[in-house]
């Protein structure tokens, strides 16, 4: 267990890192986690912790059933119950990121959800980006929201707060966060030119279902 405990942090922590170097989170803010495979563990980062800093050894590692820290020495993320919600409720996901990016943000300000107006938003949150129900930072209400709004999807937005994205992976989730802010801005670009055109219900749960079942790599067996 100690070997894919110390592989889950290595995730967490490149995961961490991408998320503050490609703007997707400023200073200390966001957080990100992943479950440790065949395990009820979840390892998160540090409260208020500079993201260049962090290191293996300073994220936190939670049993996903109590909440308890089983290992670590800073507290851990604020947002831990939020994470540890979605774990919860979808079986599937085995990594969550949360981002405070500018025009997917922007949008959460709006309360205007993020439509699937692009195939590789299409692919990776599966329909709309809805808008869960606003609630404060921390608090066990965020991650009931958040677990309503996001459904069998694979990204939700905050009400004036920011992103979470999930995955079968944490660079999964990575990848989700950064497909919604790039389609967060081409919707707010899209707008400012003329009315976007949506892909069709049909086109998007085609894409959807070919990027969950057929996109990529086969993996070695």
């Amino acid at each position: 267990m100690k070997e894919h405990i110390e592989q889950t942090k290595s995730e967490v922590l490149y995961a961490a890192k991408q998320m503050i170097r490609t703007g997707l989170v400023a200073a200390v803010w966001g957080n990100v986690s992943a479950r440790v495979p065949g395990t009820d563990l979840v390892v998160i980062t540090p409260s208020g912790v500079e993201y260049e800093t962090l290191t293996l050894d300073m994220l936190c590692v939670l049993d996903r059933n109590t909440s308890q820290m089983v290992e670590g020495t800073l507290k851990p993320s604020s947002e831990s119950p939020l994470h540890l919600a979605v774990y919860q409720a979808r079986e599937d996901v085995f990594g969550v990121m949360h981002t405070h990016s500018t025009y997917a943000s922007a949008f959460s300000c709006a309360r205007q959800a993020i439509p699937p107006l692009i195939e590789d938003l299409a692919q990776v949150c599966g329909g709309p980006v809805s808008v869960a129900d606003y609630a404060l930072p921390g608090s066990e209400d965020v991650g009931r929201n958040v677990v309503e709004a996001l459904g069998s999807k694979g990204a939700v937005l905050m009400a004036n707060h920011g992103v979470v994205g999930v995955g079968k992976t944490v660079a999964e989730a990575l990848r989700v966060c950064q497909i919604v802010e790039k389609g967060a801005q081409i919707c707010a670009i899209a707008k400012s030119i003329g009315e976007p055109v949506l892909l069709s219900d049909e086109d998007v749960a085609w894409l959807r279902e070919k990027y969950t079942t057929v996109y990529g790599q086969p993996k070695e067996r």
